[in-house]
């Protein structure tokens, strides 16, 4: 299994097509709108990839193949969960020299490193096993285990050599988790092969992230958003040519004496976070960076939409 045992987020959402036109306006009203419903002809197709349900829907039929192909493609160099991977592969070893792409991806994790003031860190890794959020067998370790394990954790203890493409890591014992970069870096790389190909209108859902390619038929995408712990629609998102990623507490976790344990991890104090948020969605330009930032703010809470906003201008807070 790639990344997670289940998606580690969750943005519920579907395209706003005529059909799910009706289906919402019947659940909010006692009968269905009388205007005609209208749609021009959308290919949808879903695979299950980096361990999480891909959906692609676009005019041109051609378009989910270039998606899984390409998603397939990074998932077998950058998920911890396969064992020939380059990701698994440095993480046993400490030292090894890696593909363009791997590098380019923890090149950009130890500048988000640097821009979220330590937020987002792929080094957390030791923690999220040792909380049991690797393999889903949970625990609350103590606290001594949990100092002993922060000492492995900062991405500055990660050395890049430029000149050959090798990652070395400062101590043994680190490992590296890119489930909060990879899917967007994924999202990224398909957009750029649609678009290499001539596409350019597809909606693709990633388990939850967007990515919004061009428009459909003239027309945003519209995007339906559930709520984090109910059914309901709570709003519409509009996109184009954007990513909507959302990190929450409400997906991945456990109970223990009736305190909720999330999925994750602060990567300061070694607990899952509990900032005071339920969820984060991020709206950005780069799936990258809506991927990234979903995580980071989570982690700073509140107060990380005022952190952040100056860093990056172009991008869209929602803070819940």
């Amino acid at each position: 299994m790639a990344f997670s045992a289940k998606t580690r987020k969750f943005l519920v959402a579907f395209l706003i097509t005529a059909w799910s036109i009706a289906l919402i306006y019947s659940a909010l009203h006692s009968h269905p709108p009388k205007f005609p419903l209208k749609a021009k002809r959308l290919y949808h197709d879903n695979r299950l990839l980096m361990g999480t349900f891909w959906e692609v829907t676009s005019p041109n039929k051609q378009a989910s193949g270039i998606v899984f192909s390409e998603a397939s493609s990074i998932e077998q160099l950058l998920s911890k969960y396969i064992p020939a991977s380059e990701i698994s592969r440095l993480n046993r070893l400490g030292k090894l020299k890696v593909s363009a792409d791997t590098f380019y991806i923890i090149k950009k994790s130890l500048e988000y490193y640097r821009q979220t003031q330590g937020a987002f860190d792929i080094t957390v890794a030791p923690l999220v096993d040792l909380w049991g959020f690797t393999n889903q067998n949970f625990q609350e370790p103590g606290a001594d285990k949990i100092r002993a394990v922060l000492n492995l954790v900062g991405s500055d203890k990660i050395i890049l050599h430029e000149k050959d493409n090798v990652v070395e890591f400062k101590l043994p014992g680190m490992k590296i988790d890119l489930g909060a970069i990879a899917k967007g870096f994924a999202l990224d790389c398909a957009v750029k092969k649609l678009k290499e190909n001539n596409v350019h209108s597809c909606l693709i859902n990633a388990g939850g992230q967007i990515y919004a390619l061009g428009d459909n038929f003239g027309q945003s995408w519209k995007i339906a958003i559930q709520g984090a712990r109910k059914p309901e629609i709570t709003g519409i998102l509009k996109l184009k040519n954007k990513s909507a990623s959302t990190s929450g507490n409400y997906e991945q976790f456990f109970l223990k004496a009736g305190t909720r344990y999330c999925h994750i991890i602060n990567p300061k104090t070694g607990y899952p976070v509990n900032s005071g948020i339920t969820s984060v969605t991020i709206i950005d330009d780069s799936g990258l960076t809506a991927d990234v930032l979903s995580t980071a703010v989570f982690v700073l809470g509140k107060d990380g939409e005022k952190i952040l906003k100056n860093k990056f201008p172009r991008t869209r807070f929602y803070i819940k």
